[in-house]
């Protein structure tokens, strides 16, 4: 029976592609590179920011990573104030119908966890959410199970407990890898096609739906 849900959160709980998307092209023609259209930036949502970087430019310096990740951060941080993230629908009570229900809910994220820490808390869902992993509180983040295995040891609970939700690939890998049932879902950054093939357990279109599926 399923009693610890690991949630991820860009394109899982927060709509943040429009953000991704734009601060990513600024940060490129900022740094001088070619801007790669918007599908191959959004393929890199779900890895931590130096990979997504080192994917897209392949052959790229660490130093010249580094000076990425910066100028990204940087201009993240300013588009947001104008260009505010927002839930996707029906999350925010769905989370609430779960945690009543005795769920124990975290996230597990390739976003930094100041970061993580400050959406959850602007959005209105920290309450809901007993634990945060980001990509820097790991050593080996997704697709790595390292993250899920974290969370399962800290919170005391084992792969059969556990159900892995997510929008990516890496998502449905790093929930597999660590024994674990996985949920896709298909609103977010990656094909319908792709999540199948990464070999989910479940697929749903909209959040609530989550709360249809037999997690015994």
């Amino acid at each position: 029976m399923i009693r610890l849900i690991i949630l991820d959160f860009d394109g899982t709980l927060g709509d943040t592609r429009a953000n991704i998307v734009l601060t990513m092209r600024m940060t490129l023609e900022r740094r001088g590179y070619a801007i790669p259209d918007e599908a191959t930036i959004a393929a890199t949502i779900g890895v931590p920011l130096e990979k997504g970087f080192e994917q897209m430019l392949p052959g790229i310096s660490p130093e010249d990573v580094a000076l990425c990740a910066k100028t990204y951060r940087e201009i993240f941080k300013a588009n947001r104030k104008v260009l505010v993230p927002e839930l996707f629908p029906h999350v925010k009570e769905t989370l609430a119908t779960l945690k009543d229900a005795g769920y124990v809910l975290t996230v597990a994220s390739s976003r930094s966890f100041k970061s993580l820490k400050e959406f959850l808390s602007e959005m209105g869902i920290e309450p809901f959410i007993s634990y945060v992993l980001g990509a820097d509180s790991v050593t080996h983040a997704k697709p790595h199970p390292e993250p899920v295995l974290i969370t399962m040891a800290d919170m005391g609970f084992t792969a059969e407990e556990t159900l892995v939700v997510g929008d990516m690939p890496v998502d449905i890998q790093m929930g597999k890898g660590a024994g674990a049932r996985t949920c896709a879902v298909t609103y977010g950054n990656a094909s319908r096609e792709e999540l199948i093939a990464a070999g989910t357990d479940y697929i749903i279109d909209d959040f609530s739906e989550l709360l249809d599926i037999d997690l015994k």
